[in-house]
């Protein structure tokens, strides 16, 4: 069975065997598939760095900048009210006349029990903070790391050497821990995802996660190296501008912000929708079957190739939303479209609030019709869009992963 599924019909082209990728020669080694294990073990110690990193340096900094880690107020306890907040964070007006029957608590006293206990869940400004500064860190590094090692090597400046010479391309040092390191790094933001700061786009970066990974491990599986390596220096290109944007949006420096989200947008538009596409799926889908020819599984890598386009074109439509708003909204500060909806409940924005209901006389679930159409205007007033690069009053947006 295991004959089957690597046949070298389907994996390999014409004439190109699985004995051609071996190699156990250190100044001509190519990439074994019994590398990969490496790349779990790398992936843990990714994790513990990037935790000691956030704990015992770039807390220090965000201290340093008065970067508040506020204790959200906890909302009382109430197990109907939580056990309805487990399926669905924002009830509907039906449901909260529902709870309110239940609890024998007002809408109003339900709703703002679902905001205080939302804002349990949202995740401090220092946690932010420090998870934007590591993402920077490790992108800056990575991308500076990428460009020595590629700098002079020929298939960096002409793509058509990606395939010339195929299968016998050997690793230097250089590139087989640039790919380790890469493949270990994303391999932690998969499992940590969960765990991280929720945005709006989670599953799009996890299955942008997840065909980043793919990718990796096909193409260095198949020596694909070359063109995995390109596809990796044009990602990192991008992230660790936006990085420093959040972090400067966090420390308070709102025109480093905005330069950071500037000079990102330009960066994403010619790497990722220019040199990518006329580059590597260039290089991919053409420059590859003239040299080496058509195979069945050049097929599904170059579908996975085309995915990361799909994703970069739907990013940078959120790009070009905020920039919008920015250039045509100036009163408006840029927030962050993938972050996810959430709401920041100040102690005085819960006084106002209750200044506002008593005000207004928002009645009970005996109200009606007319409390109810009050009630959703007042409750989508309050919900924060979230839009890229928050500020105190919304939330954060993610690094754009690869």
């Amino acid at each position: 069975m295991a004959s089957t599924f690597w046949s070298e019909w389907f994996w390999l082209p014409e004439g190109v065997t699985w004995d051609d990728l071996k190699s156990e020669e250190s100044d001509k080694y190519q990439p074994q598939v019994k590398d990969l294990r490496l790349v779990l073990y790398l992936a843990i110690f990714v994790f513990l760095i990037r935790k000691i990193l956030e704990r015992f340096l770039f807390t220090k900094i965000g201290e340093y900048f008065c970067i508040r880690d506020r204790v959200p107020k906890k909302a009382p306890k109430n197990t109907i009210c939580e056990e309805s907040y487990k399926i669905r964070k924002f009830p509907k007006e039906d449901a909260l006349l529902q709870l309110s029957k239940q609890t024998d608590l007002s809408v109003r006293q339900i709703e703002r029990w679902f905001r205080v206990r939302r804002n349990q869940d949202r995740p401090s400004m220092m946690c932010r903070f420090t998870e934007a500064a590591w993402r920077f860190t490790f992108y800056f590094s990575i991308f500076m790391y990428g460009l020595c090692v590629l700098w002079n090597k020929e298939w960096f400046a002409d793509s058509t050497y990606c395939w010339k010479g195929y299968p016998y391309h050997y690793l230097s040092s250089g590139i087989y821990w640039y790919y380790q390191i890469e493949m270990s790094f994303y391999w932690s933001l998969l499992f940590s995802q969960f765990f991280d700061i929720q945005r709006k786009d989670f599953w799009e970066m996890f299955f942008h996660h997840l065909a980043t990974i793919f990718l990796l491990t096909f193409s260095w599986s198949l020596n694909f190296t070359r063109v995995g390596t390109l596809v990796l220096v044009i990602h990192d290109a991008v992230d660790f501008w936006l990085e420093i944007a959040k972090c400067a949006k966090y420390a308070g420096f709102q025109k480093l912000c905005d330069a950071g989200f500037a000079i990102m947008g330009i960066v994403w538009f010619v790497t990722r929708l220019v040199i990518y596409p006329f580059k590597v799926l260039k290089t991919s889908w053409f420059e590859c079957k003239e040299i080496v020819g058509i195979y069945p599984s050049l097929y599904v890598f170059n579908a996975m190739l085309l995915v990361l386009l799909i994703l970069h074109v739907y990013w940078f439509k959120l790009i070009v939303i905020v920039a919008h708003r920015a250039i045509f909204k100036s009163h408006e500060e840029i927030t962050d479209i993938r972050s996810s909806t959430e709401e920041e409940v100040s102690e005085e924005a819960e006084a106002d609030s209750n200044n506002t209901a008593s005000s207004n006389h928002i009645a009970n679930h005996y109200d009606g019709k007319k409390a109810s159409n009050i009630l959703s205007r007042n409750t989508t007033s309050k919900a924060s869009v979230d839009d890229c690069l928050p500020t105190d009053q919304s939330s954060a947006c993610n690094h754009t992963d690869k």
